[in-house]
């Protein structure tokens, strides 16, 4: 690599619930209101476009961090461009190498917003340096760049978050104080669903090679986009959202989602991983984009005293799943940010879960949504005998920075956010291959298919990309 010296000269480094109630975030956390610059996290800022340019603003919003570097592979297109003009005084790079070269000394956290498969090189040399990680859902796009990262962050001794933001609000507080209290307990079936169209429904299932590739944008530094990939020309199909329709760059449905609907219930029902991973129906299965639909039937075996779980993932427009009597009425979070392609359209039954344990069922949607006892007449019953639940003292984007100040915990650091990646990466193989998964979860490897268990590695990354595997 040509700009590798600088690695040896850095430094090492709610309502909806029946009976939820809140208490007030003064009792627990502080107001921050005017913070001196000095206080701030200085912040620079990988993939400014898109879900990329939402978390920056979110970031900035807090008050709690100065923005001194934009990176971005499409600097000058289009999407970039408000996130330019709203930071006029940051300094530009198209290669992320290039920034921590040039301005290593001057950052001290870095957000990643790129596609999936771009999160590991961004993340593993940010923390090698000593920087804070922000970085979107999943962590990465392999098994094994998630098994790095997560001993990096032990490593390097820096605050990281994944950003599956739920996991700072309403529903974190609520699932964490009704498992504590006991009304959820003996948990032993989950049903997650996601059923809305995706960018891939309307490809040709019949694809055999990638789409033909086209000429390089004036603004586009295609090589630095494709990072450790393999080598692929242009094309508009791979890039600005596109990346997550294909198993080369993203994590499709199961990545993009699962974070946002399993988060709570993975963290608090102490799952970590499954045993096996079971593709029960696969519609228009290909080798190069993912399913149309999918469902995916996740085993986890008994923790403690806590019983067996299966969670049953649903996806695709007509592969809704069955809700059990007394369900009532599907409806969607308002404060859900919408996709980078536009709002988020509405689907038969809108993202998020169904809980069943032994006593009780729960329903719930997606992020910060919180979840609800059904039927009704259960929940007006258990009204009067719910726990206070406090709210949250800080959104994700504060938490992640206060983090970074010492100041909290990160409630989605890597080794929360890791396994629960690791979950989506067993289930993107299971589709990949159209195979039964059979999972040790002592060894970490793939006991019943020798292709699946190589590629929890993943290929080789491209020639002068290896280095990033060692940090």
């Amino acid at each position: 690599m040509k700009r590798r010296n600088f690695i040896k000269s850095g430094t090492t480094a709610l309502t909806a619930a029946a009976g939820f109630s809140i208490i007030p975030s003064t009792v627990l956390g502080k107001s921050y209101g005017n913070i001196a610059p000095s206080d701030k996290v200085n912040l620079a800022c990988c993939g400014i476009g898109f879900r990329g340019g939402q978390i920056i603003k979110a970031l900035h919003k807090t008050g709690l961090a100065n923005i001194v570097a934009l990176c971005d592979v499409d600097m000058g297109a289009p999407h970039t461009k408000e996130v330019m003009e709203l930071f006029p005084d940051a300094k530009r790079f198209q290669d992320f190498r290039e920034m921590f070269d040039k301005m290593g000394d001057s950052i001290e956290a870095v957000s990643v917003g790129t596609p999936d498969f771009s999160h590991f090189p961004i993340t593993m040399l940010a923390m090698s340096l000593g920087k804070h990680v922000y970085v979107e859902k999943p962590m990465a796009r392999t098994f094994k760049e998630v098994e790095l990262m997560m001993e990096g962050a032990k490593k390097y001794k820096v605050a990281t978050q994944m950003g599956n933001q739920g996991h700072s609000e309403a529903n974190y507080f609520q699932f964490k104080t009704w498992k504590e209290a006991g009304i959820i307990k003996d948990v032993t079936a989950i049903t997650a669903h996601m059923n809305s169209k995706r960018r891939w429904h309307g490809f040709d299932p019949n694809m055999t090679k990638f789409p033909d590739g086209t000429p390089i944008p004036k603004t586009m530094d295609w090589d630095t986009w494709m990072v450790t990939a393999q080598e692929h020309d242009y094309q508009k199909d791979f890039v600005n959202g596109q990346w997550r329709c294909w198993y080369d760059f993203g994590m499709g449905a199961l990545g993009d989602w699962g974070a946002h609907i399993i988060d709570t219930a993975h963290q608090f029902l102490d799952l970590g991983l499954p045993y096996e991973v079971d593709p029960i129906k696969l519609e228009g299965h290909n080798p190069f984009f993912f399913p149309f639909s999918s469902t995916l039937a996740f085993k986890f075996p008994k923790r403690g005293d806590m019983p067996p779980v299966d969670i049953t993932w649903y996806d695709g427009i007509n592969n809704v799943p069955a809700v059990p009597d007394g369900y009532g009425v599907s409806e969607i979070d308002p404060d859900i940010p919408p996709p980078s392609d536009g709002k988020l359209q509405p689907a038969k039954l809108n993202p998020g879960k169904i809980i069943y344990s032994k006593e009780l069922t729960f329903k719930g949607g997606s992020h910060g949504s919180t979840l609800s006892i059904i039927p009704e007449e259960k929940a007006k019953e258990m009204k009067s005998s719910l726990p206070e639940v406090p709210e949250s003292p800080s959104n994700h984007f504060a938490n992640f920075l206060l983090g970074c100040k010492g100041e909290e915990e990160c409630r989605s650091s890597f080794d929360i956010g890791g396994p629960l990646s690791q979950v989506f990466t067993l289930g993107v193989l299971a589709q990949r291959l159209n195979t039964k998964i059979v999972f040790d979860r002592e060894t970490k490897r793939i006991t019943n298919n020798p292709l699946a268990n190589a590629l929890l590695v993943g290929e080789q990354p491209r020639k002068g990309w290896e280095e990033y595997y060692k940090l």
